[in-house]
């Protein structure tokens, strides 16, 4: 289980550097529905991350994802595209980045987040971990090098569980703060906020090209 671990930390902190989300989730505590509508929304990104994850086990396990204790050639394939779908997005996002930080503009669904229900709310937590173009790619290929790691089952379900609480940790921690703090962590949280909007499209960017290398880099391993 150590080693299926160790190989999907990586994924998991990509996922957790996730600046839009932490955008959305700190807007969503400054709202007076805060104290309910952040935990939801953190639920949804919880749920939406294990349901991906989950679905790539079942898949592995029936499709024969490792053997002999080896990833299967489909998993290495597998890689191979995610890899590659990411370092061309970070490609496309390097390119399209604002020349001056202080010009970068948010979603225009987040001026109206005070107006979301909480099935709303609930609903955007899952869509932004499971339908995001760096996560849910992310999460495939850490789901698949779990079932391809040879592992029994209950093992495969506690190295996703990690994999879940390490990639939420970006979107857990203003929660933390807002719950513990109290109205103190609205000046903590506002410049969290400020830095992740100035600085979303360069992380994401980095992000997308860093790790759709590495996935490019196991994909050629595990075919050769």
């Amino acid at each position: 289980m150590g080693h299926a671990v160790g190989d999907v930390l990586g994924l998991a902190a990509g996922v957790a550097v996730s600046p839009l989300p932490i955008v959305a989730i700190i807007l969503i505590l400054a709202t007076p529905s805060g104290r309910l509508n952040g935990p939801l929304f953190a639920l949804g990104w919880l749920l939406g991350l294990a349901l991906l994850g989950a679905i790539m086990l079942a898949i592995g396990g029936t499709g024969g994802a490792s053997t002999g204790k080896h990833p299967a050639t489909w998993v290495g394939a597998l890689k191979l595209a995610l890899g590659l779908l990411l370092a061309l997005f970070g490609a496309r996002q390097w390119r399209r980045r604002p020349k001056d930080p202080s010009q970068a503009q948010l979603p225009k669904w987040m001026a109206a987040i005070d107006r979301f229900t909480p099935l709303k709310i609930f609903a955007l937590g899952l869509l932004l971990s499971a339908a995001n173009l760096k996560n849910a790619p992310l999460t495939i290929a850490a789901g698949a090098s779990i079932s391809s790691a040879g592992i029994p089952v209950p093992q495969q379900i506690g190295t996703l569980a990690i994999f879940v609480i390490i990639a939420s940790l970006g979107v857990l921690a203003p929660l933390a703060v807002y719950l513990i703090m109290g109205e103190r962590a609205k000046s903590v949280l506002g410049s969290w906020r400020e830095w992740a909007a100035l600085h979303n499209v360069a992380v994401m960017a980095i992000l997308f090209f860093v790790l759709g290398l590495k996935l490019l880099g196991d994909g050629i391993s595990i075919l050769t």
